[in-house]
């Protein structure tokens, strides 16, 4: 079976915490599922989004249409919504809960654990953004594009830890209960069932889409992120009404939407279980930064950082969430070596992205485009 993502690239994807697990497990079971093209992850910070449809219409309710806001944001507590007309709209999250999506509830990551780079705003001071390097090629980028002029950093203060700590021990205990309290009637959560490999490639062996539909989609935990489309070598998985549809017949063999899921199993090799002990799981450092010459939200800090890997040519391509022209405020992943898309595309949506079907539509149109020798390491 041919293997959209059997491709030599490198490509850096801007992802929620679900969308970095999901890539983290396409890579480390690569031998199966094929090459990912993905080789840096810029994770955000995330308590939970929202869907697009209902908050469209909830916002409706309050005369307000979507297409007017000029910014979304969360914090202190709240939703706010920034008007064209300079009014500003603010509704305490305790009342989002109507256009929360439900496998935000089951989510234990709020700082993207899995990510070489992870950022958000919390703890940092208004224009900043807090970045952790988790791992090695994390904190070489960020050095590196400290070093050419690309961001600035300072000092993370110990308050601002211990807030961050709080809030991510917070989203930990609280989505544990909500686990829980569906497992107590039979609502599987999967990808919290620690398991070694070999107990997971036997798990999933013989598990194909209607596994996947009765243990994740049916059950509100689909984060939407695109992957079992993406890793589906027969193109029978499309993207719709908000969900995957199946639009065939899966080959007897074939198990790798299930394998390549984020709420399916995790395996201990790609989530350690000494992480749901860690706050914010395992970090190398942690600074406030902010852009040298970009303007954006909290900063600007990712797309700076996106900036000086696709000039320095570390990666070829970056997958990021842009706005749909036609449905304002809807994300639509997009593919690109465009440094003024990536600006373009600045700023936090808030709304469910499937940013893997980018990659297997994009080498549909240019296989070419996946291809570049002159590729180089962060050395």
């Amino acid at each position: 079976m041919n293997n959209n993502l059997n491709l030599q690239t490198n490509v850096a994807l801007v992802g929620t915490p679900c969308h970095i697990i999901a890539a983290e497990k396409m890579d480390h079971y690569a031998e199966v599922l094929g090459r990912s093209p993905i080789d840096f992850k810029l994770g955000l910070f995330c308590m939970e989004n929202f869907s697009h449809l209902y908050l469209k219409e909830f916002l409706s309710e309050k005369n307000i249409k979507i297409e007017d806001i000029d910014e979304f944001r969360v914090e202190k507590g709240y939703l706010w919504a920034y008007l064209n007309n300079g009014n500003v709209f603010k509704l305490p999250l305790s009342q989002a809960k109507s256009f929360m999506r439900k496998n935000c509830q089951v989510c234990m990551d709020y700082t993207s654990e899995l990510a070489d780079l992870s950022v958000g705003s919390v703890g940092s001071d208004q224009g900043w953004s807090t970045v952790i390097a988790r791992t090695e090629k994390g904190l070489r980028a960020l050095q590196k594009a400290e070093n050419e002029g690309f961001i600035e950093t300072k000092p993370f203060e110990e308050s601002s830890l211990n807030l961050l700590t709080k809030l991510a021990k917070k989203k930990k205990t609280e989505n544990q209960e909500e686990i829980k309290k569906r497992e107590s009637v039979a609502r599987p959560v999967l990808y919290r069932r620690y398991i070694n490999d070999e107990e997971f490639i036997n798990e999933v062996f013989s598990c194909q889409f209607d596994d996947l539909k009765a243990d994740v989609i049916d059950i509100g935990s689909c984060v939407l992120c695109g992957a079992c489309y993406c890793v589906c070598p027969e193109n029978i998985i499309s993207i719709e009404d908000r969900r995957p549809q199946l639009k065939g017949n899966c080959p007897p063999e074939c198990n790798l939407c299930y394998m390549a899921c984020p709420r399916t199993y995790l395996s201990q090799e790609v989530l350690n279980r000494d992480l749901d002990q860690k706050a914010l799981g395992d970090y190398l450092k942690i600074v406030s930064a902010r852009a040298s010459n970009v303007k954006g939200q909290d900063g600007g800090v990712v797309t700076a950082i996106l900036n000086y890997l696709l000039e320095d040519n570390i990666s070829e391509k970056a997958v990021v969430a842009d706005k749909m022209a036609e449905n304002p405020w809807k994300p639509n992943a997009i593919l690109t070596s465009n440094v003024e898309d990536v600006k373009k595309a600045a700023g936090t949506k808030y709304s469910a992205c499937p940013v893997f079907k980018v990659l297997k539509e994009y080498y549909k149109k240019d296989p070419q485009d996946f291809r570049n020798d002159s590729v180089k390491e962060v050395s």
